[in-house]
């Protein structure tokens, strides 16, 4: 299920605890993918507090937001690039993402299966997909405070194994989110401390959410004709039966 996109926007914009939380997914978002000079990004979700670094280089960026979730216009004084979209039949032709953020998208979705055929078609060649969800392990999933307490929370191979069924392939994973779920003041002036120090631990263990960037695997060419060509691979350099020497 869903959450309802004013209460996001609420936590992610208009409370202490969000900000940060957004800060940190962001920046170690921003470690991986570096820039988006000349390409396509898309989220879905609520991936929008992520994508704002993007916009001034991207050659697009547009932010996919579930029916059932509903949409805001953003970003807020720019043109708008958020659509309101069906969960499984995005308004994007085949091919043409190539980078994808999908937050608070595949944890709470009623159809994950068919939501991951979606981002799978989507995607182009050479292109990344960054899958950003609640660590079963973490705090942040075990607290209702928080958008992460929702939806259906994690392990790295549980995640990694859904991911690997539907044809992707893992490029590499990480975790954010180290500090404690809580707006008391020592946890909020030490965060940017605990997320240092987060990652030199096992990310399994303490990261609030799991960052898994995949790539997608193409199936080579299968039918008659590939099968005839493997049959005989140096059929062409045999002579005809006709020709004669001169």
């Amino acid at each position: 299920m869903h959450l309802d996109v004013q209460d996001l926007r609420n936590f992610y914009y208009r409370s202490a605890l969000g900000r940060a939380a957004q800060r940190a997914i962001r920046d170690h978002l921003r470690t991986l993918w570096p820039e988006a000079k000349g390409r396509t990004v898309a989220g879905f979700g609520f991936a929008v507090p992520l994508l704002r670094p993007y916009l001034s280089e991207a050659r697009r960026v547009v932010a996919l937001m579930p029916a059932p979730q509903g949409v805001m216009a953003w970003p807020s004084g720019l043109p708008n690039v958020a659509v309101l979209s069906e969960e499984t039949l995005w308004p994007i032709e085949t091919g043409h993402v190539d980078r994808l953020v999908v937050l608070h998208g595949l944890e709470t979705s009623e159809r994950p299966s068919e939501l991951l055929r979606e981002c799978h078609r989507v995607l182009g060649p050479g292109g990344r997909a960054m899958f950003i969800v609640p660590n079963r392990a973490g705090l942040w999933s075990r607290s209702d405070d928080t958008p992460f307490g929702y939806g259906r929370p994690y392990t790295m191979s549980q995640l990694e194994t859904q991911l690997r069924a539907h044809d992707f392939v893992t490029e590499r994973h990480a975790a954010a989110l180290f500090q404690p779920p809580s707006s008391r003041r020592f946890w909020m002036k030490t965060g940017a401390m605990w997320e240092r120090m987060g990652r030199s631990l096992s990310s399994g263990l303490a990261g609030g959410v799991l960052m898994v960037e995949v790539s997608k695997r193409v199936s080579a060419p299968a039918g008659p004709g590939a099968k005839e060509q493997a049959r005989k691979p140096l059929g062409v350099l045999a002579p005809s039966p006709e020709a004669k020497p001169a």
